[in-house]
């Protein structure tokens, strides 16, 4: 074999190679997006746990008072299992209720039926004496509002992420929520100010600075109705007791509901114990 037949079946085998290659990666292509649109088909199939009401009550979001009321709450995961069975609560409208009790008694759970995250298994929850499963997703996103654990922020820049809470804010509305939410120092000493990009999730904000901006459109929106879960959980001790402060003017004249497991949000607030949690409650 002469070296230029060497050369000429060299390159026609790199010309023929990577066409067949080429065509086997649209096979292996096709294999993979049909795995995900059968995912993707799956969750378009599944029906939905929390369904709109077909009638549902008409009211005005801001002639709403608060008042919150559990009546015969009881609560299931899997339809076996009671997470909570025969909550009986009146939230006054304007006050503050610490819900107290052990990891796994269902603080959590039962903050999460009041904007309907869950529906209640047995009983049910009113708000001025309206089932919340009464009213439409929008007119009760008008009225509760939740600051969780965690806090989502959308790779876009602090306004729009802020805005989100109140597209008509204007810039001094916006700079006043800040100073209430104990931010307004960090955001105006960015270099960007309000235009700096907070990344996917938030990740170029600390955790405790990602819950001050969730903390802030709650604030933003000034809602009739309050559920703080742990809200100032990812925060060192200074930056809570500012933030408290801040979440104390918020509550002022709204019905709030905290998850509570420090001794000074239930000194500052009546208190539910659920399950076993006399002990803490009494510490």
């Amino acid at each position: 074999m002469t070296i230029g037949t060497i050369v000429g079946f060299t390159a026609l085998q790199s010309a023929i190679f990577r066409p067949i290659m080429g065509l086997l990666n649209v096979g292996v292509q096709w294999v993979t997006a049909m795995t995900l649109f059968s995912r993707i088909f799956e969750y378009l199939d599944l029906v939905p746990e929390i369904t709109p009401p077909e009638h549902p009550v008409a009211i005005d979001p801001a002639a709403v008072r608060g008042e919150l009321r559990f009546e015969g709450v009881g609560f299931s995961y899997d339809g076996d299992a009671r997470v909570l069975s025969d909550i009986d609560q009146l939230v006054p409208a304007g006050t503050a209720t610490a819900i107290v009790g052990a990891t796994g008694s269902g603080k959590s759970t039962l903050g999460s039926l009041v904007p309907r995250l869950h529906d209640t298994t047995t009983g049910r929850v009113t708000i001025d004496g309206i089932d919340v499963r009464d009213l439409s997703p929008a007119d009760l996103s008008r009225i509760v509002g939740v600051v969780s654990l965690g806090s989502y922020l959308v790779h876009a820049s602090i306004r729009e992420n802020l805005l989100m809470a109140d597209p008509d804010a204007d810039e001094q509305t916006l700079w006043a929520a800040l100073k209430a939410a104990q931010i307004d120092e960090l955001i105006s000493g960015l270099p960007l100010g309000l235009e700096t990009k907070v990344g996917a999730r938030g990740h170029r904000f600390s955790g405790g600075e990602q819950q001050r901006l969730a903390i802030y459109r709650t604030i933003l929106r000034n809602l009739r109705v309050l559920v703080l879960d742990e809200a100032t959980s990812a925060l060192d001790n200074t930056t809570e007791a500012q933030v408290q402060t801040a979440l104390d003017r918020l509550a002022e004249g709204h019905t709030t509901m905290l998850r509570a497991s420090q001794a000074s949000a239930v000194i500052r607030s009546s208190a539910v114990v659920l399950s076993s949690a006399e002990e803490s409650l009494d510490a």
